[in-house]
């Protein structure tokens, strides 16, 4: 089974520090003086939005396989397609192209931020478009986000239809 790649771990943490820099006084520390109890913290800010990569008008991603609707078992073989863009690893910088992430049982995240990677986010950045993977038996929805070199969703985004398939 091929894993994707999931080469973002390398560049969320140095994300996070850039969008951190320059928040004067998000975090203070209680002095003597001034009791924990009577200090007002400033509330937690948000990453700032990233740049976005252009979409290629037209360009559409989708399921080859599974169908919407279709009865699989484990481990369940999963192929993507893409038209009018080009899959490339993570990390290259070429325009009209990205590279795949599977949404499992979740909504599309947020297109200004990089895509999480987490059990319902699935990153392809090694550039494949095909994979097997093991879900629980039950319902489950996937759907497909192409994304940039830095897995942020391209603007306007290019998604598929959310599909549903039932494990057995």
């Amino acid at each position: 089974m091929k894993k994707p790649l999931i080469a973002w771990q390398a560049i969320f943490p140095a994300l996070f520090l850039i969008a951190a820099c320059g928040q004067e006084g998000a975090e203070t520390v209680p002095t003597a003086e001034e009791p924990a109890a009577k200090m007002e913290m400033e509330p937690a800010r948000a990453p700032a939005a990233m740049a976005r990569t252009p979409s290629i008008d037209g360009a559409q991603v989708f399921f080859i396989m599974p169908a919407d609707g279709e009865v699989v078992s484990n481990p369940i073989r999963l192929e993507f397609g893409l038209k009018g863009m080009e899959v490339l690893p993570a990390g290259d910088q070429h325009p009209g192209s990205g590279h795949h992430h599977l949404i499992i049982d979740a909504g599309l995240p947020a297109f200004g931020l990089p895509v999480p990677a987490d059990e319902h986010h699935v990153h392809f950045g090694d550039g494949s478009s095909q994979t097997e993977l093991t879900l629980p038996a039950g319902q489950h929805t996937l759907q497909l986000l192409l994304a940039d070199y830095l897995h942020v969703p391209h603007d306007p985004p290019v998604f598929s239809k959310r599909i549903t398939i039932t494990v057995e």
